[in-house]
């Protein structure tokens, strides 16, 4: 905040014999402080805010007033030579200006919390320009109006919001770490599988070795299981000689025999 020096005036007495001079200081006067953002991106037939703050030693009161002005920077432009006042506020109220703003400019701000931004309404491109923001907040009259320089651009012209910038990298970080995660568990199910494998291959090895004690155990009871009759102890066979002639003298006399096996299985 600038501080102007003090309004000194010298006031001199002629006395009886001398001259009595005196230094009479006035009060100071503050300068009033304003800030407004340097640029503004707004898309074509949308609707922004033209921002603009003060910081003032004086209480703000119903004399406060401000002041807003364009001057545009198309040549051809009915307002590029000059600034016009486009809005003005007072006592709480707020003017418009010229009838191209009438119904496109509104006070948003607030005059107790040192606010006094405007919004504009279905910006053109013919609002392409420079916006400067005065406020005087009495007795702090002095100080520097300050300025915006406004751009009405398309859609694509726009520049990607922070927000848009930090969801695509925490989506791209995201997708990343499911790719890791993904990746892990194959790894892992296929030195998982592997493991196995070996595993069964070792059981395998072992297991062809181990038996060939048991070769010769086994080979020695098949031998003795060779040389013993293949099926149950079987009783004395037993043969019959039939006669069938019928006489005293068949003893003596030989007929064809047949010989009956009743060996029981």
């Amino acid at each position: 905040m600038e501080i102007k020096r003090p309004n000194t005036t010298c006031k001199c007495i002629l006395l009886t014999g001398f001259t009595l001079c005196m230094l009479l200081v006035s009060n100071p006067t503050s300068a009033i402080d304003i800030h407004a953002d340097p640029e503004v991106m707004m898309e074509n037939g949308t609707s922004g805010i033209l921002r603009c703050t003060f910081r003032s030693s004086e209480v703000v009161s119903s004399t406060t007033t401000v002041t807003w002005s364009f001057q545009s920077n198309q040549p051809d432009n009915q307002f590029s030579k000059a600034p016009y006042v486009i809005f003005y506020f007072s006592n709480g109220k707020g003017f418009h200006g010229q009838a191209e703003f009438k119904d496109r400019v509104q006070f948003v701000g607030d005059i107790n919390k040192r606010d006094a931004s405007i919004q504009l309404s279905s910006a053109q491109f013919s609002d392409n320009g420079t916006y400067f923001c005065d406020v005087k907040n009495p007795p702090d009259v002095q100080g520097t109006q300050a300025r915006t320089e406004l751009r009405v651009v398309l859609r694509e012209s726009l520049p990607q919001s922070n927000t848009a910038i930090i969801v695509g990298a925490v989506c791209g970080a995201l997708f990343v770490l499911v790719l890791i995660a993904v990746a892990a568990c194959f790894v892992m199910r296929m030195l998982h599988n592997r493991h196995d494998y070996e595993g069964c291959t070792s059981l395998e090895s072992v297991s062809s070795q181990a038996p060939q004690p048991r070769k010769k155990v086994e080979s020695s009871r098949e031998g003795s299981r060779c040389t013993s009759p293949s099926g149950p102890l079987q009783g004395p066979v037993i043969y019959a000689q039939l006669d069938h002639s019928g006489s005293k003298n068949s003893f003596h006399k030989m007929e064809p025999v047949v010989y009956a096996d009743i060996r029981k299985n």
